[in-house]
């Protein structure tokens, strides 16, 4: 089956991305980046996500190639009005355009329409994915959390996702409380400027670290969790069944 332009690509993660690239110890720049789309439906969402399942093996063949670094294909279970994602990632923005024309090259305009009859609107974001941990495997229950920053303190944001968040995060990974962890800051799209994800074995597990996770970053004697809210206090929450992904 071919691709539904429009849906990834010039529709527009997903990415909330989970997947983290390979990254040299000098190179401080981000480690990847991901072109998202948020989806608003309604209908009969098994429509959709069909559609997605019949594109899999082509999307593969854009992994195995090398055209991109990975994609995937999340559903909504708890939070606002998005109800699935799609997203891609490369190492550079170059190849990320030169993915979203190759992707399009040969869309399928019969299921471009059926898609759109069920999802007739969504948000476009490009990330940069700048910190997560060093793993291969992502759970298939996520968490994601969407940030309001302080545009003009976004660089200390960083900073302290680097020296405060991230050293708890990359524990709970270690104590294998999460599977995964990621932390992407905005390129292009609408207001939100951050993105913090994290995946685990269940949604039980999810949860339970979550929790756990948030009293440890803001701990009431945290000075860098008090920080860190009176940047990126603004926040929505999203909890997503990471359906397809490679």
């Amino acid at each position: 089956m071919k691709t539904i332009k429009n849906i990834g690509l010039t529709v527009g993660l997903a990415a909330l991305t989970f997947s983290c690239f390979a990254q040299e110890e000098e190179d401080t720049g981000p480690i990847a980046y991901t072109y998202a789309t948020y989806f608003y439906c309604s209908g009969d969402l098994s429509v959709v996500d069909e559609i997605i399942a019949g594109d899999a093996d082509r999307m593969n063949g854009f992994v195995e190639d090398g055209t991109i670094g990975g994609w995937g294909w999340l559903t909504h279970h708890t939070g606002g009005l998005w109800q699935r994602i799609f997203y891609y990632q490369t190492e550079t923005l170059e190849e990320l355009f030169s993915a979203y024309d190759a992707m399009n090259d040969d869309a399928d305009d019969d299921n471009n329409a059926a898609f759109a009859d069920v999802c007739w609107g969504h948000d476009d974001y490009i990330w940069q994915l700048d910190n997560g941990s060093d793993s291969d495997t992502r759970g298939p229950a996520g968490f994601s959390v969407y940030f309001d920053c302080d545009v003009t303190r976004e660089q200390r944001a960083g900073e302290l996702v680097d020296e405060h968040i991230a050293p708890i995060l990359n524990g709970f990974v270690e104590d294998g409380k999460l599977a995964s962890w990621g932390w992407q800051t905005h390129v292009v799209g609408g207001h939100v400027r951050a993105l913090q994800t994290m995946t685990a074995a269940d949604m039980a597990s999810l949860m339970k670290a979550r929790t756990e996770s948030i009293g440890a970053i803001y701990a009431e004697d945290s000075e860098a969790g008090a920080e860190f809210v009176e940047i990126c206090g603004a926040h929505s929450d999203y909890i997503w069944n990471i359906q397809l992904e490679n």
